[in-house]
């Protein structure tokens, strides 16, 4: 059995990288630096990072099937054209909701683009709870509400059969899980999955193994958590050297690697002289374990 490796690739102080998301036709990481309000593209060939500007605080971004990206910024959705280094808005979500803003999401195996909301703050126990909610961009640009009085929406993803949808409300401590139509986008009978201990930190991002495994990034944690939903049992726990983790996918050839984000924001001066590497993306190899292609938004 080959032994776990962390290496940190991506040496830059993000304030809160996230969504990241691998891009297998380019072989580059997509992903999002939130308060930095940055889109990046990292090339491991090159170990090159490319960035886009956003207008506004920006929670995450897929790739689309016609080309370029979609996000998730502010409290609209929106288009990005990478080549013209351009942003169009494709849709705002509730104008009566004020004080919020997008944060994780990716897009779900039908090509919808899910993405859910918090209160401003970077501190997830100051947030007011209850303010956020979870959405679904559609490809006719048309965005419904599937969850409503979210305290801070987090990490997500389905199934290898997808039959099951996967969420974190981080201010939960708990991973949970819907039943899932892939036919209409609907979720359903939300149940419980793993609840976090005290010392694992908040859940944030998460994504999904070929095995129908959760890999959950833990926030103030420092680690990432290998969990089986069936039985609720944590498998394995992967440990890193900056503890503000944001969120993981798999990547890489075969996607085998696993990457995972972290964020600098809120650590002073000695907390980041402890921590030099907070705010990098790092690669884990050897986990024996391979992911599945992300989705790419249909509209």
């Amino acid at each position: 059995m080959s032994s776990v490796k962390v290496e940190c690739v991506i040496k830059e102080r993000n304030r809160i990288a996230e969504s990241p998301v691998w891009e297998e036709g380019d072989g580059t990481l997509l992903f999002v630096d939130i308060m930095g309000q940055k889109i990046k593209r990292w090339d491991p060939v090159t170990n090159r990072t490319q960035s886009l500007a956003t207008e506004n605080l920006v929670g995450s971004v897929v790739p689309r099937q016609r080309g370029g990206y979609v996000a998730a910024e502010g409290t609209r959705f929106i288009a990005v054209d990478w080549e013209k280094q351009s942003i169009t808005a494709i849709a705002q979500i509730d104008r009566q909701r004020d004080k919020i803003r997008f944060n994780d999401g990716k897009v779900d195996p039908a090509g919808r683009f899910f993405a859910g909301t918090m209160a401003l703050g970077t501190n997830p126990a100051e947030l007011e709870r209850g303010q956020g909610a979870l959405y679904s961009l559609q490809p006719d640009h048309t965005v419904h509400m599937h969850v409503d009085q979210v305290s801070l929406s987090n990490g997500l993803d389905w199934s290898p059969d997808q039959s099951t949808f996967y969420y974190i409300d981080s201010l939960s401590y708990r991973v949970d899980a819907f039943d899932y139509s892939v036919a209409t986008g609907s979720i359903s009978n939300r149940r419980e999955v793993y609840r976090l201990e005290k010392e694992e930190g908040f859940p944030d991002g998460m994504c999904v193994d070929v095995e129908g495994r959760l890999w959950v990034a833990c926030f103030n944690g420092g680690r990432v958590l290998r969990i089986d939903p069936q039985t609720g049992a944590r498998m394995q726990t992967l440990r890193l050297p900056v503890d503000k983790i944001t969120s993981c996918c798999f990547g890489g050839k075969d996607f085998c690697d696993l990457y995972v984000t972290s964020a600098s924001e809120g650590l002073d001066d000695d907390a980041l002289a402890g921590q030099p590497e907070a705010g990098s993306v790092f690669k884990i190899t050897g986990l024996g374990a391979k992911g599945i292609a992300p989705y790419s938004f249909e509209g």
